[in-house]
């Protein structure tokens, strides 16, 4: 057996190499740089536009009111849901990794592949919006599978392979769901709050011993509390995830960023070293490697996370499946909340993270050198150099608790993916064998808490490249789409011009849509 699962685990490294290094880089970041020269730069020629009408537009009940469509959720929502599964384990550990791997100057490619992300984000949304369409219940679907199949599908001969690409895409989407989106995240929940909580009677219980860990009834105890949670949740659909997501993920994010904040502001003489350790270790090949892991491979979370993180998602083509819920019928207005994502995740929260690393003292800005093992650690003795009084060690505690509660939305963020992904699989059966799918998914948390073995995360990262690839294939051949999207959008919205809105692929949707946003004037 142990010689079965060496022998797989070497099969996988192969193909994971080959997925992510190889290839995968170039295409995320070449997708990325395509669409930023395609649509002229939009990220930063209408910064001030996107910026009002997505962060300036909190207060717009538009945009953040609830709906009463059953098919929908409002912009905001989606946004939160979104962000519940990118605003992960990653922003703690995956920079912390990236940064233990490549030193600060990882810190900077870190930000060039947001900024190239954020374009390639948008393209992904404003084509899932373009090209949704209703299901069964009444409820939005979209994402690569359908801009796959009716956008590269209506190519000439190209019917077949928009189609294979699509099913190639739901399955890995599917199985990445059960590892990096469910038992990856569980496990490190598990791992942290019983190190951080130890309770004696519980951890010292030992169900059964592996070749690399023990197995407690504490984690027992903790996974099925999680398993009761998430099932509470998730069974109750997306109108309940999103409802949830609203309300803990800017609590979650604006917490992390303060605490973050007040490690700076305490260690303020670091933050001009900690800059120019960014920007002068940039270019050394051990940074570039370093911040191209930290940003281009999607959250694995293994035993002490063996690589770095995809914190963002941009080109992975996960979280359009839920902005393409969204009440918003103008197809780059929920682009536009889809750069503001990416800068919310990376530019933000893991530039905060690293700040707090870098400025605390806890890793050398000349060497990158650092006494701590452990990527989670490093963060948590970062926030240690300030919020510990003896032997309370309340920055390990405040870490702790963070990683619990990204992690745990990351689960909800995920179950919609995987639902949505089985659905097109589904086709008409996808009422009963979603349900089935959710009751599965939720069963799968008990896994994720008493696993040991980091095999499971390899593989389901190898399943997050093979995502990776036919997205962006369909983005780069969509690309003239956008481009017509982005354009009929600026002229009607900044320039002014009177011409027909471009909103659905759907001549029925294009039609209704457009009507009501002339009608109203907005959508």
């Amino acid at each position: 057996m142990d010689s079965y699962l060496d022998t797989l685990a070497r099969f996988n490294d192969v193909i994971n190499e080959f997925v992510w290094v190889k290839v995968g880089i170039i295409l995320l970041i070449g997708t990325g740089i395509l669409m930023t020269l395609l649509t002229k730069f939009f990220q930063v020629t209408h910064c001030r536009h996107w910026w009002q009408k997505t962060i300036g537009s909190l207060f717009d009940t538009k945009v953040i009111s609830h709906t009463n469509d059953r098919a929908s959720i409002s912009q905001f929502q989606a946004l939160c849901t979104a962000l519940a599964a990118t605003v992960g384990v990653g922003n703690i550990a995956g920079v912390s990794a990236a940064i233990m791997t490549g030193g600060p100057g990882a810190v900077f490619w870190m930000w060039v592949a947001a900024f190239f992300g954020m374009m390639t984000n948008y393209s992904e949304n404003i084509l899932g919006i373009y090209y949704r369409r209703k299901n069964h219940e009444g409820e939005w679907s979209g994402g690569a599978m359908y801009y796959l199949q009716d956008g590269l599908g209506n190519y000439p001969h190209m019917k077949g392979v928009g189609r294979v690409l699509a099913i190639l895409f739901a399955i890995c989407a599917m199985m990445a769901s059960f590892g990096i989106g469910n038992m990856g995240q569980v496990n490190k929940i598990v791992i942290n709050f019983t190190s951080a909580f130890d309770i004696k009677p519980l951890s010292s219980r030992i169900l059964y011993s592996s070749g690399e860990s023990d197995v407690t009834l504490y984690m027992l105890v903790v996974g099925l509390v999680l398993m009761v949670l998430v099932g509470f949740v998730v069974l109750g659909g997306l109108q309940r995830i999103a409802g949830v997501a609203e309300k803990v993920v800017p609590f979650m994010v604006v917490l992390f960023v303060l605490g973050s904040v007040i490690i700076i502001v305490a260690n303020f003489k670091g933050i001009i070293p900690a800059f120019g350790a960014i920007f002068s270790m940039a270019f050394s090949k051990q940074a570039a490697w370093g911040g191209a892991t930290g940003v281009a491979f999607k959250t694995i979370i293994t035993q002490g996370c063996k690589r770095g993180v995809f914190s963002n998602e941009a080109g992975l083509g996960s979280s359009v499946m839920v902005h393409s819920n969204s009440n918003v019928k103008e197809p780059v207005k929920q682009g536009l909340w889809g750069i503001f994502e990416v800068f919310a995740d990376t530019m933000i929260v893991c530039s905060m993270t690293a700040l707090t690393i870098l400025t605390s003292g806890v890793i050398d800005l000349k060497t990158g050198a650092t006494d701590t093992s452990s990527d989670a650690t490093l963060v948590a003795e970062a926030f240690n150099t300030l919020f510990k009084y003896g032997r309370f060690e309340f920055g390990r505690i405040f870490i702790a608790l963070a990683i619990l509660v990204f992690a745990f939305t990351t689960i909800l963020g995920w179950s919609h993916y995987g639902s949505k992904a089985v659905e097109y699989l589904a086709g008409s059966r996808a009422k009963s064998i979603t349900r089935i799918y959710k009751v599965i998914f939720v069963l799968m948390i008990l896994s994720g808490s008493l696993m040991t073995s980091s095999l499971a995360w390899d593989i389901s990262d190898t399943f997050n490249g093979f995502m990776m690839m036919p997205n962006l294939v369909g983005v780069i051949a969509m690309s003239p789409v956008v481009v017509k999207l982005t354009s009929n959008y600026v002229d009607r919205r900044i320039k002014g011009k009177d011409i027909e809105p471009m909103v659905s692929y759907d001549p029925a949707i294009q039609a209704e849509h457009a009507k009501a946003i002339k009608e109203t004037g907005e959508d």
